[in-house]
């Protein structure tokens, strides 16, 4: 089993690579379903961990229609990874009806002549189609997906999930995400699926105000719990 966790610090991707996790995919602004990190996160990440960093390619939270302006951004985005040593980006654009853009090919392709992998997010759990979403992504030459089955939780979206990976799994990895904790992770991997991510931080119910957010240590517990029920 491959896991990768979902981290916005150092530390997150020091810890992954303490207890074998294959990837993190970095990110920035948890709290709003990630956002692009910094060059210098990346960077510290790189250098300072084992562990494959993949970087969130994402700019503005809301949703994930985006504009011809924004996807240059995205692309100056992903050059910026790449120089930072991340193994691969993560992104997603939907049309205004929540199906996959075309533009989605654009972005592939400028990641992939980097020489990065590329993950498609949970933009897809939003998507109108879901049949007709993946055979759009396996086309445009995505590595891998990232979804929930379409639910809230990995855990209510297992049919959709078991569905993807029996029919799609040896085209296109699929990865899946939310909700996973020790107690289901062994359920969902029965899907057939060989890739699980989850988040592992937990609060302190520490605030400084001023809506400046909380700062959120890893849990390497919930790391450590999961991992092992693959041992």
């Amino acid at each position: 089993m491959n896991f990768e966790i979902c981290t916005d610090t150092v530390e997150g991707a020091l810890a992954a690579a303490k207890f074998g996790v294959k990837r993190i995919e970095l990110c920035t602004a948890l709290g709003v379903g990630g956002l692009t990190p910094s060059y210098g996160l990346i960077h510290q990440c790189v250098e300072k961990s084992t562990v494959e960093v993949h970087v969130m390619i994402r700019h503005k939270e809301g949703g994930f229609n985006y504009t011809i302006n924004d996807i240059e951004l995205m692309k100056i985005d992903i050059g910026t990874a790449k120089n930072a040593g991340a193994q691969g980006v993560v992104f997603g654009v939907l049309n205004r009806f929540n199906e996959v853009s075309k533009l989605n090919s654009e972005l592939v392709a400028h990641a992939k002549s980097f020489g990065l992998e590329v993950t498609f997010h949970r933009a897809f759990d939003v998507v109108s189609n879901y049949k007709k979403a993946i055979e759009q992504l396996i086309s445009y030459g995505f590595d891998r997906l990232l979804t929930s089955g379409l639910q809230p939780t990995a855990a209510q979206g297992l049919p959709v999930i078991t569905y993807l990976q029996k029919n799609y799994g040896s085209q296109i990895q699929i990865m899946a995400g939310s909700g996973i904790v020790a107690s289901n992770a062994r359920l969902i991997a029965a899907s057939g699926v060989e890739n699980l991510h989850f988040t592992a931080r937990k609060s302190m119910h520490s605030s400084i105000g001023l809506s400046m957010g909380e700062l959120m240590p890893v849990d390497e517990e919930k790391i450590e719990s999961i991992v092992n029920q693959f041992k």
